[in-house]
């Protein structure tokens, strides 16, 4: 699959979707963002607004195996993983594949769920394996994580700690819809059959793998290497902000430039993929000092004063 044809292929699977989710365009395209650039997505906001219909569409649209798990705050890192049980035909022990094999997991509210629990994602989300009484099991290809959360301020609600959310290649929120999409949904309930549109495959066995290696091809000039470096360090030295972008995060900065441009069907990365990604790839990486989150500083601010500061290159 060539980068005209990886475009193409965005452009059916977001028109496919925006069938049955009805949200802003930016925000289909930041989840689509993360899936070309082989990554996992976070989805923040209050309940009932389309989180979960929106991971289950994207399966879809993708041909892929969908799997959802409600993370509770009783659920034990087994109930993910899952766990070997006694065969007692045999009398051996067989591994019970946990929900976390399949090719989409939604992570339905994650935060709900304590940190032990949490962390069962950590290597599935990093190695595309998991580990169980010392015996690594890999997951399915391709592999990634739609995780909801709810509000951190919300009752009942565990902040994931910054390891994981380091995991994520990028963070969004799906918002209340306008007046007039959220008569759609009143429209779409009168109708009771069609409360739950249905989302037509988009693409054929194998063709995802081909989509996501396709940003692999995309050129990048030596300029934006150090305009992307340059954003990252700027956030560790800002005063409002105790941990700035990882290492990890610079890389997937510009991972998400190229997964970008590659969807808009450019073979090379312009200084405007970078900082239409930067907001969704930085903010939920900075830690903020104490006084920051006593003053209410957004971290979406931080990275726009990031951005303003950081001169940007000139790429003919």
């Amino acid at each position: 699959m060539n980068v005209r044809e990886a475009s193409e292929q965005s452009d059916a699977i977001l028109d496919a979707i925006s069938e049955a989710v009805i949200a802003d365009e930016e925000f289909l395209e930041t989840v689509l963002l993360g899936v070309v650039g082989r990554g996992h997505v976070l989805l923040e906001d209050v309940p009932g607004t389309g989180k979960t219909l929106t991971a289950n569409s994207f399966a879809t649209a993708l041909g892929l195996s969908f799997s959802r798990i409600q993370f509770t705050p009783d659920l034990l890192p087994a109930d993910v993983t899952g766990t070997h049980v006694f065969n007692e035909q045999d009398g051996s022990f067989e591994f019970n594949e946990g929900p976390i094999f399949a090719n989409v997991v939604l992570a339905d509210e994650i935060n709900r769920a304590p940190p032990k629990t949490q962390a069962a994602l950590l290597e599935a989300m990093e190695e595309g394996q998991v580990t169980v009484d010392g015996e690594t099991h890999q997951l399915p290809s391709p592999f990634f994580v739609i995780a909801t959360q709810n509000p951190v301020d919300q009752e009942g609600t565990f902040p994931l700690p910054e390891a994981q959310i380091d995991r994520f290649l990028v963070k969004s929120s799906i918002g209340y819809p306008e007046l007039e999409g959220e008569e759609e949904l009143l429209q779409r309930r009168l109708g009771r059959l069609d409360r739950s549109p249905s989302v037509t495959s988009v693409l054929e066995d194998g063709a995802v793998a081909e989509l996501r290696e396709v940003p692999e091809s995309v050129g990048v000039d030596d300029d934006l290497v150090s305009y992307v470096a340059e954003l990252a360090r700027r956030t560790r030295t800002k005063r409002r902000v105790d941990v700035g972008v990882s290492p990890r995060g610079t890389q997937r900065l510009l991972e998400a430039a190229r997964a970008r441009a590659a969807m808009v069907g450019r073979d090379y990365v312009t200084p405007d993929d970078v900082k239409r990604v930067a907001q969704p790839v930085m903010a939920h990486r900075l830690v903020l000092t104490p006084d920051a989150k006593v003053d209410g500083v957004s971290k979406a601010v931080l990275v726009d004063e990031v951005l303003d500061a950081v001169p940007v290159p000139t790429v003919e």
